[in-house]
């Protein structure tokens, strides 16, 4: 029976479950990167200054301590993001130092970096190291940044890093019989993965640099490292170990772990870095950040033929991949809808905060939050039921494959399908009854039904990826992956694709991933890429080493290997007609052994480059009930019902495991979370007693709609789906919040819905009433 589309249980789990995680801290017990010095760097406690004196001689007498390195000291690469500027576009007068010299920028900006023989006595000297602060005012406001002095001398637009724009569109407004209008904002939030920046380099006996980080991919590390630190690529090794999340923040690397080589070579020991929760906090990208005006028109009964977003991108203190984000969402502007006429417009804004970037989905849920806010909205103008809004304006699948106005080739749509498969499971005339009553009767509790069909990108740059498979001396198979997983369950679903091709049973299947040494080319793990690259070419690779195989076994059955078929349920070789006499993998491993004359590393070798011709694009639709409490303005989360359809799904336990950590997040920004700053950019949210992460105490039981539409884009056809849940929760359980206090005249509010904002919209909607 094949594996593919069965729930096998994820393999990975026993040893992170028995304490066997090889995590980048365990490297403390690890002799050969002995002896040890810890990493501890002195960050700015001012948004916004010049670097008037800074004092590092009583660092330098703390017991422990090896060293102090400040920016003068350094004479490696000086310009550095998280991300290379993704666009030539972007303002090249914006300069990011390994360490600041001259001027901080944001709280959390590294200054120095103390080096010391335990984590202790580096942060007990990196507290005595003093820094002479001249304030500058701090520009926190994106929208005021726009109007006031540049951040940086030279800029083409003062605070300006780039502006987009739909070339050659214009959304047509005059000929609308109703026009709609809401500003949302898609705050900022802490990506807040458990495991930290962590990140060790040594420079080993055979005089290259060893370097291990927690990431999403090893290649792109080794890359960006070797153009600091001015070597060959060839000169590091670079291994990503269990990684204790990410969720795209932690893709390449930031300033503190690029440096770890240079201070490595420096004092001539390994170098381990481990932030606190509270650096990691201000030091870690942040993610979403984008106030978005949105406007949308149509006609009275129902058909939206205008649609028009201006979004203003916070980029933080410096222009790296964040201020790219909106170029998500203007490829993904219309969403899952027929509209005729289109706008956009953005302007990614500097200021004195952390620097934005991507964190699950980057710029597909600000997406999909601009449409489906905006299609609430204009339902409510209309006096229509969102969802019949929807199903008027859905694109048909018969249209498939569809180039959208901003260029997207959707590949597969059902868009309708999934509504009516989300509504039924929730029951949806039965909840708007209730609803109905519950205001006629005056409840204190109020009930809010929302809505958000979505479609995201997945795969949609970096489309290739590597796999091979490789036959070993007694049978068993050993692949290779460029994908590198954190949390995922790659060795799961590359396994079972590759005991489907096979028969080979998944315990004698080995996967290897994570290591620029044992892997020879890889991408970054993200974009909801993964089954659909990796796994494509882990399938591919799987069925050229059973071609391979088919010809030794032709050989010793003395048969033509035309004629010779592989019988996946007993894992053997045999003619067509005549299964009685097979040939084994162990056994044809045996002959290729006696062949040989001696055991080889690998015995018989496959390996492909999946390139994909395009993107993927997952659909669905996600219903949120809610009830607000017309006193206190509190919120809780009653129902999330999620129809997901990602095409063919490989394995579900996995698939729902990745659309339940998507739900989760997607609420929690919707109701929870969101990293503030006062006036003056000092951080207000920057550990976890302020900064509400949500838990399963917080959201009900999921419910789970199954929908699969395969994609003719790759061979599995399959589509990503780590990033949906969280692309369709946000904007679902935002519009069952508004939806909820619709009646008393609120038409918007803004997220995180918390009680106290719930409660001031109630309550001034209430004295607008009483008033008018």
């Amino acid at each position: 029976m094949a594996l593919r589309g069965t729930s096998v249980l994820r393999r990975e789990d026993e040893a992170l479950l028995r304490g066997r995680g090889q995590f980048v801290a365990n490297l403390t017990a690890d002799a050969s990167w002995a002896p040890l010095a810890h990493a501890c760097y002195v960050t700015s406690t001012v948004a916004h200054a010049d670097i008037a004196g800074l004092d590092v001689a009583a660092a330098r007498e703390v017991p422990g301590v090896i060293d102090v390195v400040t920016a003068s000291d350094i004479d490696a690469d000086p310009a550095l993001g998280p991300y290379p500027p993704p666009s030539p576009a972007f303002d090249s007068a914006i300069v990011r130092p390994l360490l600041a010299s001259d001027r901080v920028r944001y709280v959390g900006e590294p200054v120095a970096v103390v080096l010391a023989d335990s984590p202790a006595a580096a942060m007990d000297a990196a507290e005595s190291v003093v820094v002479d602060y001249e304030p500058l005012p701090a520009l926190v406001d994106p929208e005021a940044a726009l109007h006031s002095a540049a951040l940086f001398d030279g800029m083409a637009e003062p605070n300006v890093v780039i502006r987009m724009s739909l070339d050659g569109e214009q959304a047509d407004f005059d000929s609308c019989e109703a026009v709609a209008q809401v500003r949302t904002v898609n705050h900022r939030i802490a990506p807040c993965p458990l495991e930290p920046r962590v990140a060790a380099s040594r420079w080993a006996d055979d005089g290259r640099l060893h370097h291990v980080n927690a990431g999403q991919g090893p290649h792109p590390v080794r890359a960006g490292l070797a153009k600091i630190l001015g070597l060959d690529r060839s000169q590091l090794r670079v291994v990503s170990r269990d990684v204790g999340g990410s969720f795209g923040a932690k893709a390449r690397p930031h300033p503190e772990e690029a440096l770890l080589g240079w201070l490595a070579a420096r004092i001539g020991r390994p170098v381990m870095w481990v932030p606190s929760r509270t650096d990691d906090m201000v030091g870690l990208v942040h993610g979403r950040g984008q106030i978005q005006y949105c406007r949308i028109g149509g006609t009275r009964d129902g058909r939206i033929t205008a649609f028009g977003v201006h979004v203003v991108q916070q980029s933080g203190a410096y222009g790296n991949m964040g201020a790219a984000l909106p170029n998500n969402g203007r490829a993904m502007l219309t969403g899952c809808y027929d509209i005729a006429t289109l706008g956009f417009s953005s302007v990614s804004v500097l200021t004195n905060t952390t620097p934005t970037g991507p964190y699950r989905g980057a710029g597909r849920p600000e997406a999909a939050a601009a449409i489906e806010r905006a299609v609430d909205v204009f339902a409510a103008e209309i006096g229509m039921d969102p969802a019949e809004v929807r199903r008027k304006n859905f694109l048909q699948p018969d249209a498939f494959p569809f180039t959208t106005r901003t260029g997207m080739p959707y590949d597969t749509g059902r868009y309708e399908a999934s509504l009516d498969a989300a509504l039924r499971a929730a029951d949806y005339e039965a909840l708007r009854a209730e609803q109905a009553r519950r205001r006629a009767d005056g409840h204190d509790q109020l009930l809010g039904i929302g809505l958000a069909t979505y479609v995201e990108r997945t795969a949609g740059i970096g489309r290739a990826e590597y796999g091979a498979v490789e036959l070993l001396a007694g049978g068993r198979i050993v692949a290779r992956t460029g994908s590198s997983p954190y949390g995922q369950g790659h060795h799961t679903a590359w396994a079972m694709l590759i005991a489907d091709r096979t028969g080979v049973p998944m315990e004698h299947i080995d996967i290897v991933h994570g290591d620029t040494d044992e892997v020879p080319r890889g991408e970054v793990t993200g974009g909801s890429r993964s089954v659909q690259l990796a796994g494509s070419a882990i399938w591919q690779a799987a069925g050229t080493l059973v071609d391979q195989a088919r010809q030794v076994a032709a050989t010793m059955l003395e048969a033509d290997p035309a004629d010779v078929v592989l019988d996946t349920g007993t894992a053997a070789f045999h003619v067509a007609g005549t299964p009685a006499v097979s040939v084994g993998w162990s056994a044809l491993a045996e002959h290729l052994v006696a062949t040989n004359g001696a055991p080889a590393p690998r015995l018989l070798h496959a390996e492909e480059v999946f390139d994909s011709d395009a993107p993927t694009f997952p659909f669905g639709t996600h219903v949120a009930v809610v009830e607000v409490d017309r006193h206190t303005g509190d919120v809780e989360l009653l129902r999330l019902v999620a129809c997901d359809d990602a095409g063919t799904i490989l394995n579900p336990l996995l698939a729902a495991g990745q659309v339940h950590g998507g739900l989760a997040q997607g609420a929690a920004q919707a109701l929870y979370e969101e990293f503030v700053y006062d006036a003056d950019g000092n951080p207000l949210t920057g550990n976890f007693a302020d900064y509400p992460i949500i838990s399963a105490a917080e959201v009900p039981f999921f419910e789970r709609v199954v929908l699969e539409t395969p994609t003719h884009i790759n061979p599995l056809g399959a589509k990503g789906i780590g990033e949906s849940g969280t692309v369709g929760a946000t904007p679902a359980v935002q519009n069952a919040v508004v939806d909820a206090v619709a009646h008393l005249g609120i038409r918007h509010i803004d997220m995180p819905l918390t009680p106290q904002r719930v409660w001031r919209a109630i309550n001034e909607a209430t004295a607008a009433r009483a008033g008018g």
